[in-house]
C-alpha cells in the first residue's frame, strides 16, 4: 500500500478513461457536484467513441428496456438495474438537453442528426467544461493502488493523484490505437480480481472464397445471416448489413451473428449468408483478431463486482463501467448504452454519500439534471 501526506487533499473521484464511459461518469457527476477529475492516455477524449458507426455514433437504441435487455442476451441479468435506471430514452433525454439534434432510424436506432461522432464528444466536452470539470489528457495511468490510510493514489510517470475513490472505465482491448489497451483490468488484476479471458465480439469473418472477395468494398443492407448447430437447426437469425471484403465477411448480420457463435462457444456450426441474389453456406470460420473487434468479450469478472452499484466486492471504493467489465451486447447502439448506464450506476452509488458532495462544489448556472432522475424513476419515461 502506499503512503499518503495527511495535508494533501484528496479528490472525490478519479476517472480512468475518458472514453463512452468515463465521460458519461464524468457529466454525471457534475451535474451531482461531485468533486472528480478525468484522466485519458490519449491526447483527447472519445477517441473509440469518435469510430463508432464509421464516424456516425449510434449511441443508443429508441426500444424499451426490457426489450434492450433481452437483446443483450448472457449479461443481462447482471446489468438489468443499471439500465432500468439509464434506459435509452433517458440517454435520449440527456443528449437533446444539451442541444444535440438527433435522427432516429426506422428500427430505433439513434445518431446525431449531422452524422457526426464529433458531436456527441463535442457535446461531453462542453458540458464538463462548462462545469470546470479538471480533465487529463495525454496522460497515461501507470497503476491505481490502495493508500494506507484509505481511499487510492492514482500513479502517473509524472505525479501522482490522491482520490476517495476511482472508477475504472479504460474499455477493453480492441482498438489498442484508441488507447483500449487492457491498463484497466490489468489494475484490477494487481488489487486481486479475476479476469475473464478476452474474445473478439462483433467480428468480420474469414473467407478465401471468391464469390464474397471478388465484391470487396460492396456493401448490402437488405443482407441476412443464419447460424446452425452441427445438426443444421438454425439458432440465431438476424437481418441487417451484409458486407463484403478483402479479408471475407463484415456488417450488422455478421457481427452480430459472430457474437452469438463466440457466447454459445460453437466450434462446429455452419452460417447461411444472405446478400443480393447470393445465398451461401460455410462452415466454421475463423474470427478476425481482437484488436479489430467493435467490442471486447471478457475482462474484469462480474463475480467481482457488485450490480447494484458497480462496486468492487473485494476493494471499497474501487468501481467500474463500461467495457472493462464482462459485459457487451450487439451491434446498434447496445454497447455505449452499456457503458453510459454502468458509468451512471458507478456514480450514483459512490460511498461516503455521494450526494452529500453537493456543498463541496459551487454551484453553476450550466447544471443540467438530464441523466439524474431518482433512482428507478427513468423506467417510465
Amino acid at each position: 500500500m502506499a503512503s499518503t501526506s495527511s495535508s494533501a487533499r484528496p479528490v472525490k473521484l478519479a476517472i480512468v478513461g475518458g472514453g463512452a464511459a468515463g465521460m458519461f461518469a464524468a457529466a454525471v457527476a457534475a451535474e451531482r457536484h461531485i468533486p472528480c477529475v478525468l484522466i485519458e492516455r490519449k491526447a483527447r477524449l472519445g477517441s473509440k467513441v469518435l469510430m463508432t458507426a464509421n464516424g456516425r455514433c449510434n449511441f443508443t437504441k429508441d426500444i424499451s428496456p426490457d426489450d434492450f435487455l433481452r437483446d443483450v442476451g448472457e449479461c443481462s441479468k447482471w446489468v438489468a438495474q443499471a439500465v432500468r435506471e439509464c434506459p435509452p430514452r433517458q440517454i435520449i433525454k440527456g443528449f437533446k438537453s444539451l442541444n444535440v439534434q438527433l435522427r432516429r432510424m426506422p428500427d430505433g436506432r439513434m445518431f446525431p442528426a449531422d452524422g457526426k461522432s464529433a458531436t456527441i464528444v463535442h457535446a461531453f466536452g462542453d458540458l464538463l467544461r462548462d462545469e470546470s470539470v479538471p480533465i487529463l489528457t495525454n496522460c497515461p495511468v501507470t497503476g491505481v493502488v490502495q493508500s494506507q490510510d484509505g481511499g487510492f493514489v492514482v500513479k502517473t510517470a509524472n505525479f501522482d493523484i490522491v482520490a476517495e475513490n476511482v472508477l475504472l472505465a479504460t474499455g477493453g482491448v480492441s482498438y489498442p490505437k484508441t488507447g483500449s489497451v487492457g491498463d484497466g483490468q490489468n489494475f484490477a488484476r494487481a488489487l486481486g480480481h479475476k479476469l475473464v479471458p478476452y474474445r473478439p465480439g462483433l467480428i468480420g469473418l474469414e473467407t478465401s472464397d471468391r464469390r464474397i472477395t471478388s465484391l470487396a468494398g460492396r456493401r448490402f443492407e437488405d443482407g441476412r445471416a443464419k447460424v446452425m448447430d452441427e445438426t443444421g437447426r438454425t439458432v440465431f437469425d438476424y437481418r441487417g448489413e451484409v458486407d463484403c471484403e478483402s479479408f471475407g465477411l463484415s456488417g450488422a448480420a455478421i457481427y452480430n451473428s459472430q457474437r452469438y457463435i463466440e457466447h454459445a462457444n460453437m466450434k462446429d456450426y455452419s452460417i447461411e449468408v444472405w446478400f443480393a441474389h447470393e445465398r451461401l453456406t460455410f462452415r466454421n470460420l475463423k474470427p478476425r483478431p481482437v484488436k479489430e473487434a467493435i467490442v471486447t468479450i471478457g475482462g474484469v469478472s462480474l463475480d467481482d463486482v457488485d450490480p447494484r452499484t458497480m462496486e468492487s466486492r473485494k476493494v471499497k471504493g474501487l468501481y467500474f463501467a463500461g467495457e472493462v467489465l464482462d459485459i457487451d451486447g450487439p451491434t446498434g447502439g447496445y454497447n455505449l448504452t452499456l457503458a453510459f448506464a454502468t458509468a451512471r450506476k458507478a456514480v450514483a452509488s459512490l460511498r461516503n454519500g455521494a450526494m452529500s458532495c453537493a456543498s463541496a462544489m459551487p454551484a453553476s448556472r450550466h447544471i443540467r439534471a438530464a441523466w439524474n432522475s431518482p433512482d428507478g424513476a427513468c423506467d417510465t419515461i
